[in-house]
């Protein structure tokens, strides 16, 4: 994965697995296992779009890499500092540079607090100048967003899905950081408004020098905002390139899969649908080898009980297949 550009998060070998409790006891019976094994680097200045079936782990990765969730197993880095071993202070600081915009944007603000207070919690939490100086930064970012200065007054409820996803970026970009985790930030929005959001995202990070992670399952948002593109399955990851690449040359069948479901904006033409069999497995039991076996459509006798390798077939192009040479 390496680029002239600098790995702003590595993330090696992440594992995290959530305990199933039973009994009188609530005692451990079985384990869902969310993420298994994944390893990837996010780049300085780029938009890494992260796709896949609800299920597959996005979300759970990314919570994990700003340690919301905390990992079973792995290693992740940011800036070649590994936040694992951060504790106390040097996590509060760290987090300074590392934000998340939620998927929801009705969950995601306090609806007894204005949204102008929502903006400067983090500011405020973090000591960052004066009152009447978060108040300005506040104001600033509201207005980077397409908001003016009276809506910090008002509560979430006086506000639109779209005008309330604003605001999730607004708090998120509010204390300026390095790194934005976009945890499907438009799939609660309307189409119109979609491109509203992606088009401020796009901007804040040409003006701020942003690094993404969007989580997504709409292909189409993620090749239309992407730099890269990860692709997951149950936990893993099989498939991992430029996006101009992958989605002229998908070589996983899951991703070719995944591209035969985007429609084409013309009547006239017709995309050879690929149809997976079966429903996706478990991830309390995973099937053993290749866990995309069961419902692929090249699947060999090697997939059933060995798992693929994640490794490069063509320059910068990864990819986890046993069908690929």
């Amino acid at each position: 994965m390496t680029d002239v550009k600098q790995n702003l998060i590595q993330v090696d070998n992440l594992v995290k697995y959530f305990p199933v409790r039973a009994g009188f006891l609530q005692k451990v019976v079985a384990y869902v296992q969310a993420v298994d094994n994944v390893s990837f680097a996010v780049r300085e200045g780029e938009t890494l779009g992260l796709v896949g079936e609800s299920g597959c782990g996005k979300t759970t990765v990314g919570r994990t890499i700003l340690r919301l969730i905390e990992p079973t197993a792995g290693a992740i880095a940011f800036q070649g500092q590994d936040i694992m071993k951060l504790k106390g202070r040097e996590l509060k600081e760290m987090r300074r540079n590392m934000q998340i915009i939620f998927q929801d944007p009705y969950a995601s603000l306090d609806p007894r607090m204005p949204i102008g207070e929502s903006v400067m919690e983090g500011l405020n939490i973090h000591n960052i100048g004066t009152r009447r100086e978060r108040f300005e930064i506040m104001i600033e970012t509201l207005r980077k967003v397409g908001l003016e200065d009276y809506h910090a007054r008002r509560y979430p409820h006086e506000f639109s899905g779209g005008q309330r996803q604003r605001i999730g970026i607004a708090r998120a970009l509010a204390l300026r950081p390095k790194f934005i985790v976009c945890d499907e930030p438009v799939s609660a929005l309307d189409v119109s408004i979609q491109s509203q959001v992606l088009n401020i995202l796009n901007d804040l990070q040409n003006e701020f020098g942003l690094t993404y992670l969007f989580i997504a399952h709409n292909l189409s948002v993620v090749e239309h905002i992407s730099n890269r593109v990860a692709v997951m399955y149950l936990g893993k990851m099989v498939e991992l390139a430029d996006r101009i690449e992958l989605y002229r040359n998908p070589l996983h069948p899951y991703t070719k899969a995944l591209m035969s479901a985007i429609p084409i904006p013309d009547p006239g033409l017709k995309r050879e649908r690929t149809i997976l069999k079966g429903d996706v497995p478990s991830p309390l039991n995973p099937p053993k080898g290749c866990r995309f076996h069961p419902r692929c459509p090249v699947a060999m006798d090697i997939c059933s009980h060995d798992e693929p390798v994640f490794r490069e077939a063509s320059p910068d192009h990864f990819v986890a297949c046993w069908a690929v040479p």
